[in-house]
């Protein structure tokens, strides 16, 4: 690893699928090394993949099998910011798509639990408009939704 700070992320015995999914679904994300277990570890049997460096959209991650005890939740989550419907509906559509669940507001969370912010720059820019009337009427539009709609945002910030 050459990266000064590395996300680590834990996964039960699933590191490298969930490595190869990111790495097919993301811009600029990549698989770059698989390590094995040099020996017998509580959650495993030497020659096991025991880490998994990757990177999720140039950031670097390293997905270690440590087994079941400690689950992924909402307190970490990637966002990811989009530029129009096309790539929001794509990326949310793949993590859903592939066995994952739908929450609120552009949250939705991938079939190994972890979190994810499918947020498009347009839904930042509505909630952050210096017309605070604006911005609240799109944030309470997001509100409302699960997947970002940019046409609804837009109409709602636009009154």
């Amino acid at each position: 690893m050459t990266s000064k700070n590395t996300i680590c992320l834990w996964y039960d015995g699933t590191a490298l699928d969930a490595a190869t999914f990111y790495a097919e679904t993301f811009p600029d994300s990549a698989v770059t090394a698989v390590h094995h277990a040099p020996g017998d570890y509580p959650d495993g049997k030497q020659g096991d993949v025991l880490t998994v460096e990757f990177t999720v959209l140039g950031i670097p991650c390293l997905g270690l099998n440590g087994g079941a005890t400690f689950k992924h939740n909402e307190a970490f989550s990637f966002q990811v910011a989009t530029d129009d419907q096309a790539e929001t509906d794509r990326l949310w559509d793949a993590i859903v798509g592939n066995g994952g669940q739908e929450s609120a507001c552009g949250w939705c969370k991938d079939k190994w639990g972890l979190s994810w912010q499918i947020t498009p720059r347009a839904l930042t820019d509505a909630v952050n408009d210096p017309d605070r009337a604006a911005a609240k009427r799109a944030f309470d539009a997001m509100m409302e939704m699960r997947k970002i709609d940019i046409a609804a945002i837009e109409a709602a910030r636009r009154g």
